[in-house]
């Protein structure tokens, strides 16, 4: 049965693997493997079908021969005889041979009939071999080909736990199934493609799958597409998690100027007059002009009140646009500025500022229009002049500025020496997350200022909690927005804003805001 042996070969599933390699999740997809019967091309399935029908054509002559056999042996075992029997022998030996000619018909045809279903049996076992002898292997995200066969037994369906009966059945994931049962995960239709995918044992269509596994860009709408390497590649911001494609940060996809997420396409940003756009909610709680903006100084001067810092003299606030801003950064002498973005500044020169007298209106295609502007001229009558705050700017990211500022006030006109950057602009940014604090936690943020300033006044609960009333009811995004404030001053990598702060935060969680100060004045550094 050498042929048999040669077809029992070829019933060793090949399955070579792919991976799918991502920065996002752990998917792999797997090359297809085929049915056993595929292994063999047209000349081996040809000497297979040849060598079957030898087979049965030996059987078949083997029979013959034993009967031939037979009767020669008979023949030579006779005696002579005489002539005159012979004819009548003859004529019996002929009634006689009618009989087993009958016979030996009956016979063969009944081995024939044996044979067949031999045959059939054979090819059955062969068939089953092929298919069942070695199941398909798959992993979490595989992509492979579920094998189409005819049922010619008892089966149970994997899917409805019925049997299968006679009829096409795919075998697959380790069992036998329904073609109508074996359904997608997602969508739940049945699986006709000729792929199918998988994760966490589950099959899927391949465009399902990708569907829900594949990551997509919160810009563009888009699936992220991979690079040259065939990975997928993409950006994400670090605090709102969006992710995006990297062309967007080439291709001019405006940012928010407050909360730095891009544009997406379903979203409409409002367009300031000096170019920085605004996404509406961050809109929502914006400031802008300069009237708007006095209830909130007067909150910012409050809170310092609540820790014994108070601002003794009346410094004017202006809010103004990006052009004002760095007008009057150019013709300041003194202070340190954020480049590239500066969105506010304590002057202490004499100069002339325009600043926002009214709120302008949003016009068609989400654009200012009708602003209202006037100059205002600064005198000095004490070491600072005004503090500008850039306009259009929610309120927990203008009240921090104004904090800022104000400290750069305080030191000023409590006639602190000429400090270096890392000094005054790490303690000023110390005040502004400080007030940050007291916003988003309320009366917890009360506690730990004065848990930072140990003999501080204890006056600073009481000032914060009469702050927290006169702000109402705060949405679930502003909440979020001053987190992210707060995130952007503590992760800022600039040696004065960045590690100025840390440095600050760490002194005054450890000696308390008073002594830190005074240690300031004393030393112009940080205690250690």
């Amino acid at each position: 049965m050498g042929w048999f042996t040669k077809l029992m070969k070829g019933s060793n599933h090949k399955i070579s693997r792919g991976h799918y390699h991502g920065k996002y999740g752990n998917d792999q997809f797997w090359d297809d493997h085929r049915n056993a019967e595929d292994d063999l091309n047209d000349t081996e399935k040809e000497d297979i079908d040849w060598a079957i029908a030898l087979s049965l054509s030996e059987e078949d002559q083997k029979g013959k021969k034993v009967i031939e056999y037979a009767s020669q042996s008979e023949d030579e075992e006779l005696c002579p005889i005489d002539e005159e029997e012979d004819e009548h022998l003859g004529k019996v030996q002929e009634e006689e041979a009618e009989i087993p000619a009958n016979i030996q018909k009956e016979e063969d045809e009944h081995d024939a009939n044996l044979q067949l279903e031999e045959d059939e049996q054979l090819a059955r076992a062969i068939q089953e071999s092929l298919s069942m002898g070695s199941p398909p292997r798959y992993d979490a995200g595989s992509s492979f080909q579920p094998f189409s066969l005819f049922s010619t037994g008892y089966r149970i369906c994997a899917g409805c736990n019925a049997e299968i009966g006679h009829g096409r059945f795919l075998s697959c994931m380790g069992g036998v199934w329904h073609p109508e049962c074996f359904r997608c995960q997602a969508c739940n239709l049945p699986i006709t493609d000729h792929e199918f995918s998988m994760s966490s044992n589950r099959p899927y269509h391949k465009s399902c799958y990708r569907e829900q596994h594949h990551p997509k860009c919160d810009v563009c709408k888009n699936f992220i597409p991979t690079n040259s390497a065939g990975l997928i590649e993409y950006r994400a911001h670090p605090f709102w998690l969006q992710k995006y494609c990297p062309s967007h940060e080439r291709d001019g996809t405006p940012r928010c100027c407050s909360c730095e997420r891009m544009e997406s396409r379903d979203a409409k940003y409002l367009l300031l007059d000096d170019g920085r756009k605004l996404c509406l909610e961050c809109l929502d709680s914006a400031i802008m002009d300069t009237h708007e903006c006095q209830p909130l100084y007067l909150e910012i001067q409050e809170f310092y009140e609540g820790l014994n810092m108070k601002v003794e003299q009346q410094v004017p606030m202006l809010l103004v646009e990006r052009q004002a801003l760095n007008e009057a950064m150019e013709g300041e002498k003194n202070g340190h500025h954020h480049l590239p973005e500066t969105r506010g500044l304590c002057l202490s020169e004499e100069q002339t500022v325009t600043t926002i007298l009214r709120r302008p209106k949003i016009g068609a295609g989400y654009r200012i229009m009708d602003m209202i502007t006037e100059p205002y001229r600064l005198i000095r009558r004490c070491e600072v002049t005004a503090i500008l705050v850039l306009y259009g700017l929610p309120r927990l990211l203008t009240g921090s500025i104004l904090a800022h500022e104000m400290m750069h006030a305080w030191l000023r006109l409590k006639g602190y020496p000429s400090l270096r950057p890392e000094v005054e602009e790490g303690i000023c940014q110390v005040l502004a997350h400080m007030w940050l604090d007291s916003e988003i936690y309320s009366g917890s943020g009360g506690d730990g200022a004065s848990s930072s300033t140990s003999s501080s006044s204890s006056s600073s609960p009481s000032s914060s909690c009469s702050t927290s009333s006169k702000k109402g009811k705060r949405s679930d995004f502003e909440k979020k927005l001053g987190e992210f404030f707060k995130h952007q001053i503590e992760s800022d990598t600039s040696s004065a804003y960045g590690d100025g702060f840390r440095s600050g935060n760490q002194a005054v969680l450890k000696y308390g805001l008073r002594r830190t100060l005074d240690h300031i004045q004393l030393t112009g550094t940080f205690p250690v």
